[in-house]
């Protein structure tokens, strides 16, 4: 099969790359744009390590195929702070020691930057909800919980929903 021009915004910049129509958009983002954030975990879409917005959408990108981004913008963690400096849940994250592994933190960060986008004060269980679908195997997610909790707190302070 011939490849195919993939023309959308990537993390603020409109990018191209020719990808065979098969390919999906997390493959399509390491292997052709080199941004290496998102992780293949399990291929399913069932351990959220390869998790971006898509159109400001929490999306598995091992589920999506790199055309159906076509046109459209795709946000990766190494999108997610703006001039170089964290946003406040991902310092909360550092502050709170969150990484360990790392390999599960990206897709983590990014379903809590989406939940903060939709909502500026969510309870601990909107929290739990939101970071469901992202499996980590090195802590009990309490200390996510909190991180994200204080980032919420943080935008809240600040009067933005973009605690993200």
């Amino acid at each position: 099969m011939a490849k195919q021009v993939l023309s959308f915004t990537v993390n603020g910049e409109p990018v191209e790359a020719l990808v065979q129509p098969y390919v999906t958009l997390l493959d399509a983002l390491r292997e052709d744009l080199g941004l290496t954030g998102p992780k293949e975990g399990c291929g399913t879409g069932d351990c959220g390590a390869c998790s971006v917005h898509l159109d400001g959408k929490l999306v598995a990108s091992c589920l999506v195929l790199a055309m159906q981004a076509r046109g459209r913008s795709v946000t990766t963690i190494e999108g997610l702070a703006r001039g170089g400096a964290l946003t406040p849940v991902q310092d909360a994250f550092v502050r709170h020691g969150v990484p360990q592994c790392g390999f599960c933190i990206p897709g983590v960060l990014m379903a809590a930057a989406a939940l903060l986008a939709e909502n500026a004060e969510p309870s601990e269980d909107d929290i739990r909800y939101a970071i469901a679908g992202n499996l980590c195997r090195c802590t009990g997610y309490t200390k996510m919980v909190e991180a994200i909790s204080e980032a919420a707190g943080t935008a809240r302070n600040r009067g933005s929903a973009r605690g993200a």
